[in-house]
């Protein structure tokens, strides 16, 4: 049974938690896995939390490796495989957003060693088979139970810490998962009212959080949302969206969550074209039509950046761009044409409302 402000939830391969303050039980959670020594997983710039970490730790901590950048790139991940295999650690706690926890992944794929993750964004990475990596400016992705975390721990004390813009990009980026997964070639009703739920949730507590940034409660709540959106986005296949991204993140080494939270209004209302019933939740929930465009208007009240160019993407880059994300066909609802990306492109570019 949980602890007093601590509620459990378990799915078949992953122990999930949610409470104040569970990152210190990270110990705990080590031996529960068997697990006799821990690699701590940072950024550069939250290598405070790592150093707590290991404090928490104790004779647990193996030490800590605070090089994980974005788009997990090949290159530090063998460094970091380096460094993992001279400490000895038996198991890996990967603790920050999509870059460490991609990070984790990564390492847990060529070794199999066991993952605790501790979320501090909404990316929703953590609860999902997929790993994304880039190498020579080109990122690609694969599924894998291995890179699946067997614990996640999610304390809402340390989204507190995520600037207000950061939080709602990341809840964007999260509800980009959602938003695709009504439309996925693979989803059912379970996969829908997952993909409902995390949207509901969010929709409701991402201005909530803007407001009151400090409210545990609210942080709480939004960390539900964001579960629920990665969870559906390891059940059910992405598209035009999450092409888009991982072409654009990969290739012009572009913020994760800025450039989601910028395409999500644009290819949501691309393939509204051809998905308009699949997509009606969207309207719903955000009392607006069509999808795309409520979805402008909410990222817009919510302050998020709308345009690649404040990214420093030159609109020189954008054939490129069209050109790199229609080399290879992928299931979508409406055709991909490279014409139709350019131009929805263009739209993101200039921070328009979308094109179509």
């Amino acid at each position: 049974m949980a602890e007093p402000g601590v509620k459990d939830h378990r799915s078949e391969q992953v122990r999930v938690r949610f409470g104040r303050a569970i990152r210190r039980d990270l110990a705990s959670e080590v031996s529960r896995l068997g697990a006799r020594k821990a690699l701590v997983l940072s950024t550069p710039q939250q290598s405070d939390l790592a150093f707590e970490a290991s404090e928490v730790l104790g004779p647990l901590a193996a030490g800590i490796y605070t090089k994980a950048t974005m788009h997990t790139p090949l290159d530090v991940t063998e460094d970091a495989l380096e460094h993992l295999q001279a400490s000895g650690a038996d198991c890996l706690i990967a603790l920050g957003g999509g870059s460490t926890i991609g990070l984790g992944k990564a390492l847990a794929y060529r070794t199999d060693l066991p993952q605790i993750t501790v979320p501090t964004t909404y990316a929703g990475s953590e609860a999902t088979p997929i790993l994304g990596q880039t190498e020579n400016g080109v990122k690609t992705t694969l599924s894998d139970p291995k890179v699946l975390p067997e614990v996640i721990l999610y304390d809402p004390e340390l989204v507190t810490r995520l600037p207000i813009g950061m939080t709602v990009t990341s809840g964007l980026n999260a509800m980009a998962h959602a938003a695709e997964a009504l439309y996925a070639e693979n989803r059912n009703a379970a996969t829908d009212q997952l993909a409902i739920e995390g949207l509901e949730t969010l929709v409701q507590g991402l201005p909530a959080v803007v407001a009151t940034p400090e409210d545990l409660d609210v942080r709480e709540a939004t960390q539900r949302g964001a579960w629920a959106c990665g969870t559906v986005l390891g059940q059910v296949g992405m598209a035009l969206h999450h092409k888009l991204c991982h072409t654009l993140g990969g290739s012009f080494n572009l913020p994760h969550a800025d450039t989601h939270a910028i395409i999500l209004p644009h290819a949501i209302a691309y393939n509204a074209r051809a998905a308009a019933s699949e997509l009606t939740p969207i309207s719903r929930i955000l009392k607006g039509d069509p999808p795309g465009a409520a979805l402008y208007e909410f990222a817009k009240s919510l302050g998020a950046p709308l345009a690649l160019r404040d990214l420093g993407v030159s609109e020189a880059d954008l054939d490129r761009a069209a050109s790199l994300a229609t080399q290879k066909p992928y299931p979508n609802p409406q055709p991909v044409t490279r014409d139709d990306i350019r131009a929805l492109l263009q739209a993101a570019w200039a921070g328009d409302a979308p094109a179509f």
